[in-house]
């Protein structure tokens, strides 16, 4: 209705702050959605009154034709398919639905696309500028225009599920709030799309990797990696909808990305112990995944399945091969991986060396602990493993 979506983006929040006031003295309304737009547009109306571009806008906000009911039923999930516009390349219509639709910061999003924040705010003012010159309209799709936009939607899906999955930062391992919203999404999609793979695909990765969260952290709240969780605390309703959601998606060939991604979490979830997993089937699937949908995580997820199924020397090659990746330049994972495989052979300074770089990049508080401890063991092992000096009796003796 504001034409711009700076605009559109301060009345709505001139609304919230309003509606702190007048609902605290005056009682929440009957419908606070209609009083927020109502609030929001008059302060639009006010605004564009004395911009030079009121002859233009204004019949867009005063004489709005009335709209057939959209097929979309959810209404976030309209606002995503109407943000996720094919004029924009797909990467700023991502970007930017993240950002104004999906509760997440700027450095978040950038987290997600593995950029600094300020090369992703900058995208999100180039797509936010594109929109206002070119005229871009926002509205609803029509039911034959959704598969121009069902990729762009997926992935802003499957991104709001990653950040919730593993917070960026804070206190907690995981954004509840995040990980259900990315569900109920997909699962919306799914009512929406039932013949799409894609679609089938994602909704099987968010179940079976999201069944394993209530073995992700202790009763005190530490990380357990997935090689020491209770099994028996994974949700089975969940996996074993998922498992039928995988063989319904990988049908399609080529597999989707998603179908793929899911497939690699229904192996994790069919071992009955780590021992078991069958690391050969993982990497395959890696191998299929990075031939149709190359990423630098998937890379790096696959040269860590390597040092599980063939040990940590091979592992450690695998993953520095991968440290001239821009992308991966910062990311925390790559150091995590290569400090275990480090660890793993023996070679405890360098390994110490890669958990602290690790830390660098990790501000969540979770993790951080997790780095910390492992640090604080390889202190004791380096003890332990120090040979007596016969110059002085005491050096050497401490934890052995």
């Amino acid at each position: 209705m504001a034409g711009d979506l700076d605009l559109a983006e301060e009345c709505v929040q001139d609304a919230y702050a309003k509606a702190l006031t007048a609902w605290v003295e005056g009682g929440v309304p009957r419908r606070p959605a209609a009083w927020l737009t109502t609030v929001a547009r008059n302060r639009a109306l006010d605004v564009l009154r004395r911009d030079v571009a009121l002859r233009r806008r204004l019949p867009l906000l005063v004489e709005e034709p009335p709209e057939p009911e959209p097929d979309i039923p959810d209404e976030r999930l309209r606002l995503i398919f109407t943000c996720c516009h094919p004029a924009l390349g797909i990467e700023a219509q991502v970007a930017l639905t993240l950002r104004l639709l999906c509760g997440l910061t700027t450095a978040e999003v950038a987290r997600a696309f593995l950029v600094s924040e300020a090369t992703m705010a900058a995208r999100i003012t180039r797509a936010k500028k594109k929109i206002a010159a070119a005229g871009i309209p926002y509205r609803v799709p029509d039911s034959e225009d959704l598969p121009a936009r069902i990729e762009a939607v997926l992935t802003v899906v499957d991104l709001v599920f990653a950040t919730g999955h593993t917070a960026p930062a804070g206190a907690d391992l995981v954004r509840a709030d995040l990980l259900d919203r990315a569900r109920d999404l997909a699962r919306m999609l799914r009512t929406l799309l039932p013949g799409d793979a894609g679609v089938a695909g994602l909704l099987a990765f968010v179940l079976l990797t999201d069944a394993r969260r209530a073995a992700r952290v202790d009763a005190r709240g530490r990380l357990v990696l997935l090689a020491d969780q209770d099994r028996g605390l994974w949700d089975r309703e969940a996996i074993a909808e998922g498992r039928q959601l995988v063989r319904e998606a990988l049908r399609r060939r080529p597999p989707t990305r998603h179908a793929l991604m899911a497939a690699i979490a229904a192996v994790h979830a069919e071992a009955a112990t780590w021992e078991a997993t069958d690391w050969a089937e993982i990497i395959g699937l890696y191998d299929v995944l990075q031939r149709h949908w190359p990423s630098p995580v998937a890379a790096l997820n696959r040269a860590a399945a390597i040092g599980f199924a063939h040990g940590p020397e091979r592992g450690l090659r695998a993953l520095d091969a991968l440290a001239l990746e821009p992308c991966l330049a910062g990311y925390a994972y790559l150091a995590i991986a290569r400090a275990d495989s480090l660890r793993r052979l023996g070679r405890l300074e360098e390994a110490r060396a890669a958990y602290e770089e690790a830390l660098l990049f990790t501000d969540n508080d979770v993790e951080r602990d997790f780095l910390v401890a492992e640090l604080a063991e390889l202190a004791e092992l380096a003890d332990i493993a120090e040979p007596p000096d016969p110059a002085d009796p005491q050096k050497g003796a401490g934890k052995s």
